[in-house]
């Protein structure tokens, strides 16, 4: 009983950086209607720009962060100017197919540029735990739990009170209506498929500081995004950040069971969801 606190605490770390990548996922299938199976690899590209920045380039961690999260944005719009843009109105099975393809693609060049050893970014804390409330911690693991709090808030203020946040919702709903009063559907796909790839590129440098960086993570990454977006509901940005952090919290307390099995966690869940609510915790049936 003790260490329930320890427990849900480090479940809220690990699922807090699961919904920033379910929430970038969740906006580009919301909208674009593509189930891009190679989101993860955004998580990986930021992930290896910052250790690029900071560890071999010699920056300090605040703008190898930036310059990461902005180079996985510029990343995202050229990917979206070329592959996604041909694949719009494709089918299920194409979009499907040719992410998975630009996956291995994009592992593969992360393997033959920085190699198949895990590295480790550097930060600018002190090595060491803090205590508080019985619970352990470190400033790396505070860090991630803050940014996602702030990123959350932003995204929110940004949907609900900006005339770009607006047209994104409007898009969301209707595309064809949205078109028709003059909103420039183009540009917002691009600033949408930018805004998640980077958010994915923050998760990933967070989580890089934590753990390690190796070039297979990204499709881990894009397993557990998929299943948060289904636990959340298709499209549901609510939705993506709390089946994230159930997610961690259910992965957090099944490594009490046994440290082997806790991804089938995950998927367990997933099941139980549905029985009861087919189209995930937040999702709307249309």
């Amino acid at each position: 009983m003790d260490l329930i606190p320890q427990y849900i605490f480090n479940g809220l770390v690990v699922g807090s950086s699961y919904a920033l990548i379910a929430v970038g996922l969740t906006a580009i299938f919301g909208l674009m209607e593509i189930a891009n199976f190679a989101h993860g690899q955004f998580y990986m590209l930021g992930a290896f720009f910052a250790y690029t920045l900071t560890r071999l380039l010699g920056l300090d961690f605040w703008t190898g962060l930036v310059g990461s999260v902005m180079g996985v944005m510029i990343v995202g719009v050229v990917l979206e100017r070329t592959l996604f843009r041909i694949l719009r109105g494709a089918s299920l099975s194409s979009s499907v197919l040719a992410t998975i393809a630009l996956s291995i693609f994009l592992e593969n060049l992360a393997l033959n540029v920085w190699g198949p050893r895990p590295q480790k970014i550097p930060t600018p804390f002190e090595t060491g735990s803090i205590a508080f409330a019985g619970v352990f911690t470190t400033p790396e693991r505070l860090l991630m739990l803050a940014v996602t709090v702030v990123i959350v808030i932003l995204l929110h203020v940004g949907l609900r009170h900006t005339q770009t946040g607006k047209a994104i919702r409007a898009t969301f709903q209707q595309r064809e209506a949205a078109a028709l009063v003059g909103i420039d559907i183009d540009r917002l796909y691009t600033l949408t498929f930018a805004i998640g790839a980077g958010v994915a590129g923050l998760a990933g440098v967070l989580l890089g500081t934590i753990f390690v960086v190796q070039p297979a993570m990204g499709g881990i990454a894009t397993l557990k995004a998929f299943i948060v977006v289904t636990l959340g509901g298709i499209s549901s940005f609510a939705g993506g950040i709390a089946g994230g952090l159930l997610l961690g919290l259910a992965e957090s307390f099944g490594a009490i069971i046994s440290p082997a099995y806790k991804d089938a966690v995950g998927f367990i869940l997933v099941m139980l969801v549905l029985l009861y609510k087919p189209d995930g915790l937040f999702g709307k049936r249309s």
